[in-house]
């Protein structure tokens, strides 16, 4: 059993398309047993984080920074979930109208006090959306997923 928590800013359509194919990765037909719940930044706290075995974070990029629920939220689990989360799988997916650069470091610098450990680079989609980042956020669903069924994160 493996369960996933995908915490994403959805602003607007397209960005809650991108959490839709987060879910949707998560719970491809291949995967037995994985529940997934997929909540927005402001309706999360660190109950959901303790629960999940693996957590995917989406932001957009604001101002060259991470979005200010995807702040909120963090600010809000750092403390309750500082001691007690130390190692745990997280994803993280940026998009970004610029180069997310300053979003995706923003996330990272607090990911790192919390001792989360990246399953792989984080996905940054830049510029107008493309129907290609469906596919990339499909793909990080279903990688975090499948890695902690098999029980490599």
């Amino acid at each position: 059993m493996a369960n996933v928590l995908v915490v994403s800013n959805c602003p607007s359509e397209n960005t809650e398309r991108l959490q839709n194919a987060v879910v949707k990765g998560c719970a491809n037909d291949a995967l037995e047993d994985t529940k997934v719940r997929a909540l927005i930044p402001w309706d999360a706290d660190a109950d959901d984080v303790l629960w999940c075995d693996g957590i995917i974070l989406g932001t957009t990029e604001n101002f060259g920074y991470m979005s200010g629920a995807i702040k909120d939220f963090l600010e809000r689990v750092y403390y309750p979930c500082l001691e007690l989360t130390e190692g745990k799988p997280v994803a993280l997916f940026v998009k970004g109208g610029l180069d997310g650069q300053g979003a995706k470091t923003s996330v990272e610098r607090i990911l790192v006090g919390l001792k989360w450990k990246f399953i792989q680079p984080p996905l940054v989609m830049k510029g107008e959306f493309q129907p290609s980042f469906l596919n990339q956020c499909e793909t990080l669903g279903t990688t975090m997923a499948a890695g902690l069924e098999a029980g490599i994160y």
